[in-house]
């Protein structure tokens, strides 16, 4: 067969092969956590590039410097062929969905401080990994068990669901929720396993019988997870003889009702949902001190104090770092999330009571206050730092003590490790800004025709640095891509995407030695056909995709013009990784040409670029995505006059679409109603479309309080204006945009004597990864567009 016929083939089969793949993920490792000096790492795998059963592996280098990877656990070995059925607790599924989480197996979990002992689930069950390591190989020798089963079994209305385990850091002791209990499990020894309920919520009414318990202890609240990437609800001490804890109460909240029409025998899920200009969770912090006998055996709680804070005016706990040597840090904001607090927990603090907790910096903005992961923490000698939205430098930068130290122009999106000399961050550079550039980078992207292939660093990569505080920065990571890492005192473990290569990658890095953990991941069978660029007025950071050379479009004059953008608040997509631009490529072989244009809101380009959008996200993203069409026809020709890359082919402007996810669907169907005479038709995927029926923490943030706002905002109003084709896609089994959304809108166009087509998904969430209905949903949209268009 031709590579002209292999690269069409591909195409033709890539819907499936995605889906299947997990979107090219499984095979591939990931996860990883450098544990011990550095010089070990655990990562998860699965077995193959079609196989969703994730395994528990370690990499490690043997004393001569040479790396090996060890299996540590096996799913398939552990359980045999449940593995392969999986059968996880509802409240596990709905954290897997918080957190976009499409495997099975070991998704997740929890290693002890020396890297020995791990913890983690598996269809619900418990398990614990011991590594010992032989005195004449050097080799790891893992064992795993499953830790406490009978009891599980004995009384599983008790002590299950076994919920987002974690390990104390000395390893004798593994902490649980049910989400009505803390559960403590005593590891081993000549006495065996056990389990004991610590601490427990629950609700009687007046006759003292059980009533419904909205309340929720171990877990983090909905928004926490969907919104702040908070995924924990408590937290070991570092000396393993404390917990602090989350609890909350969801009573005030909206009511729910997620149900399955074609199923009427089966009864609707409620859950309560943070309904922005609603009421949220009540949320509060405990703090227990725990007792151990002389056989390590939990024997009480000594010390018990809820953490006392303003939860009025402070009332989202966006985040928790407890560092060895020093009392936990929280983060706390107010419900606009235009003012926070740093606060640290006397747990351990001389003279100072059980949880009282004191203000140690406090922050403001006029918008909002960007969460940058990582922080607040501490130096190991006990500075803090703290993320900055410093709008004079126009940069999201970091202080120590109160002092910003990360320069100018270097917008900090994460914080990977701190150290007494350093901070490993992810950073986007904003070149306008700092112009200078690390030797190591120097000449990296300087060729503008290397850069319009691979990116640069700026807005579209996401580096990895090392910022000492006088502001030095030595990169950790060389080509443009979409990396972080996980660093020990000794080794480091980088891992992401880039332009180049189709697989995600993964190396181990310990001093000299560097050694790439291997992927047996599938990759598309094709490269994108992508050329970066800048559009527009404000300079838009763009890709344009077009057909592959061996495609029947690639030698078309001109095309019509397919916008694929995001284009909202928190997220962008025009980044220097492969995997953003296999779809785009899919829809370009189709007979489009593709672009995806990262508007203004849209992340990495500094504060004021993100709050241009803020109470005004719809006319904002819509007059950026009508710029880039506005853009293109001088864009494409300034192109193709350089002659350094193969002829892209002009575009239609008399045939321009739109197709998009979740924001980006609520973008496309506002093309088609507030922009018809430059959007032609448009395919809406889960599209919010009444910002009151989408949570707090994200709305709110965006579109503040004032119910003006929202109805400015929304879309439902500008169902008669429509006259131009619109396809709605929604899955009903979606909590998080909930597919209320679309039926609204629907139903305004259906009042409104407007025709549109709708397309209902049952059992389909927020992702799609069925395979049936990835492949005839792109199939059903390119023929949609191509019927409206013709």
């Amino acid at each position: 067969m031709s590579e002209t016929n292999d690269v069409n083939d591909a195409i033709k089969h890539f819907p499936r092969l995605r889906a299947r793949t997990l979107r090219f993920g499984c095979g591939a490792p990931r996860s990883a956590q450098t544990v011990g000096d550095g010089s070990r790492a655990l990562f998860l795998r699965s077995d193959g590039p079609e196989d969703l059963v994730t395994a528990l592996w370690l990499s490690w280098f043997d004393e001569s410097g040479e790396h090996h990877e060890t299996k540590l656990a096996d799913p398939r070995e552990l359980l045999g062929a449940t593995a392969d059925s999986e059968d996880v607790p509802a409240e596990e599924k709905a954290r897997r969905e918080r957190a976009r989480e499409g495997g099975t197996g070991i998704v997740g979990y929890s290693s002890d401080d020396d890297g020995n002992r791990i913890v983690f689930t598996i269809n619900g069950r418990l398990f614990l990994t011991d590594i010992d390591w032989n005195d004449e190989t050097g080799a790891p020798e893992p064992h795993t068990r499953e830790l406490a089963g009978e009891w599980l079994d004995e009384d599983p209305a008790m002590y299950t669901p076994v919920l987002n385990p974690r390990i104390a850091p000395d390893g004798e002791h593994v902490l649980y929720t049910t989400g009505s209990y803390l559960m403590l499990v005593d590891i081993g020894g000549e006495l065996g396993d056990r389990i004991t309920a610590v601490y427990g919520v629950s609700v009687e009414d007046e006759d003292g019988n059980p009533a419904e318990n909205t309340w929720k202890i171990g877990l983090a609240e909905f928004v926490a997870g969907e919104e702040m990437d908070r995924y924990d609800g408590f937290w070991w001490a570092p000396d393993s003889q404390h917990v602090l804890f989350e609890s909350f109460d969801t009573a005030d909240e909206p009511t729910w009702y997620i149900s399955d029409p074609a199923d009427p025998e089966k009864r609707a899920d409620g859950r309560r949902y943070p309904r922005a200009l609603t009421r949220n969770a009540d949320v509060y912090l405990t703090v227990i001190t725990l007792a151990f006998d002389e056989n390590d055996r939990y024997a009480g709680i000594t010390g018990n104090a809820d953490v006392d804070w303003d939860r009025e005016a402070y009332e989202y706990v966006a985040a928790v770092h407890w560092r060895r040597g020093h009392d936990p840090l929280v983060l706390v904001q107010n419900r606009r999330q235009t003012r926070d607090q740093v606060l640290e927990v006397a747990v351990t603090a001389d003279g100072a009571a059980l949880g009282a907790t004191r203000v140690l910096e406090e922050h403001a903005n006029d918008q909002w206050i960007d969460l940058i992961h990582g922080t607040p923490a501490y130096t190991p000698d006990g500075r803090l730092v703290c993320p900055l939205n410093d709008m004079a430098a126009d940069t999201n930068r970091l202080t120590v003590d109160g002092r910003p130290f990360t320069p100018a122009g270097w917008n900090v999106r994460a914080v990977l490790d701190v150290t007494d000399d350093d901070v490993l961050a992810v950073v986007q550079r904003a070149p306008e800004i700092a112009t200078e550039v690390p030797r190591a980078w120097a000449g990296s992207d300087a060729a503008s025709d290397a850069e319009s292939l691979f990116g640069g660093h700026d807005a579209r990569s996401f580096d990895v640095v090392s910022i000492d505080y006088n502001g030095t920065i030595t990169p950790v990571t060389t080509d443009p891509g979409q990396w972080t890492a996980s660093r020990g005192e000794r080794g480091i473990v980088v891992s992401g995407r880039d332009m180049r290569f189709a697989r995600a990658q993964m190396r181990h890095i310990l001093g000299e030695q560097s050694a790439t953990i291997s992927s047996t991941a599938a990759e598309p069978g094709f490269a994108p056909n992508v050329t970066f660029t800048r559009l527009g007025e404000h300079q838009l950071y763009t890709a344009i995709i077009a057909p592959s050379p061996s495609s029947p479009y690639a030698h078309s004059d001109k095309l019509p013009v397919l916008m694929k953008p995001y284009g909202g608040p928190g997220f962008q997509q025009v980044v220097a990784s492969q995997s953003f631009y296999w779809e785009g490529q899919w829809w370009a072989d189709q007979g489009f040409l593709v672009v995806t244009a990262d508007g203004r809101g849209t992340t990495g380009r500094g504060p004021s670029w993100d709050r241009e959008i803020f109470e005004d996200m719809k006319d904002v993203t819509l007059a950026d995505q009508i710029e880039a069409v506005n853009a293109l026809p001088e864009a494409v020709s300034r192109l193709n006059a350089d002659g350094r890359r193969p002829g892209v082919p002009m575009p239609d402007l008399d045939k321009v679409c739109m197709i998009g996810w979740s924001y980006g669907g609520f973008l496309s169907a506002l093309a088609v109603l507030d922009a018809p005479n430059v959007f032609k038709a448009a395919c809406a995927g889960a599209p919010p479309t009444d910002w009151t029926l989408y949570d707090t923490h994200y709305t709110e943030r965006y579109l503040g309080l004032d119910p003006d706002v929202y109805r400015r905002n929304g879309i439902v109003q500008d169902a008669p204006g429509l006259v131009r084709p619109l396809m709605l896609i929604h899955g009903f089994a979606d909590d998080n945009v909930t597919i209320a959304h679309s039926l609204r809108l629907s139903q305004a166009l259906m009042a409104s004597g407007r025709p549109h087509t709708f397309l209902p998904l049952t059992g389909i969430t927020h992702m799609t990864n069925d395979e049936t209905v990835a492949e005839n949903l792109l199939t059903l949209q390119r023929d949609f567009l191509r019927d409206a268009l013709a």
